[in-house]
């Protein structure tokens, strides 16, 4: 674990999660391929409910398989939601959502791992700031079905966190593209985190590729 304070965050974030009907083999390597186009961060993302990775020994052995692509590049790699499979899994850290288990929690049981967090509006950032993870989400910036019924946070909200120029790291999140990444840059954000725009593309490296240089371009 003492390797993975030496895996900086990068710019571009991948959260990934298994699609219903996917392959693993097809998951990995998708994941792959982003690395290869650019990702420099990445997040695994096995919902609860779902049948094949939803306990916790799937969600392990998956994580592991994830890790390994990660780290062979010297990506960051993190868990969402479980601090038990991102301990279980040698993970770098693990992400956690506003109604997961508190940080002040998370750290007493898991010290070495670094920390990130969902924020969805101001005071949530506000919050975020005073934990200190490793870093912070904010979003979601537009409607996305990876978080149904959660209400869009919007360009403003993107903007009201860049003008609190937080020291720690943060990234823009939610239905993120090539068609609106300029105005989320423009909006203030140096860092964005994405999942159907790159493992949902028909070129998975290309897409990340594209968007990587987009960001880096800015920052």
């Amino acid at each position: 674990m003492t390797e993975s304070l030496y895996r900086p965050l990068g710019h571009l974030y991948l959260v990934a999660t298994p699609r219903p009907q996917q392959s693993e083999t097809d998951f990995l390597l998708r994941i792959q391929d982003a690395l290869d186009g650019g990702v420099d961060t990445l997040q695994l993302r096995c919902k609860a409910d779902d049948s094949r990775y939803g306990e916790a020994r799937p969600y392990i052995a998956l994580s592991e398989k994830v890790r390994d692509l990660a780290h062979a590049r010297h990506v960051p790699f993190f868990v969402n939601d479980r601090i038990d499979v991102a301990l279980a899994a040698g993970a770098d850290g693990v992400h956690l959502g506003q109604d997961d288990l508190p940080v002040v929690w998370a750290r007493q049981i898991a010290p070495k791992l670094r920390l990130g967090r969902s924020t969805h509006k101001p005071a949530d950032a506000d919050q975020a700031l005073a934990e200190a993870p490793a870093y912070f989400a904010t979003g979601p910036v537009y409607a996305t079905p990876t978080k149904p019924g959660r209400a869009a946070a919007g360009l403003d909200y993107v903007r009201h966190v860049a003008a609190l120029a937080p020291a720690l790291p943060w990234y823009a999140i939610g239905g993120i593209d090539l068609s609106n990444v300029q105005d989320v840059l423009n909006a203030g954000a140096t860092r964005i985190a994405v999942v159907r725009a790159v493992l949902d593309a028909r070129d998975v490296v290309a897409a990340a590729d594209a968007l990587r240089r987009v960001v880096m371009s800015r920052s």
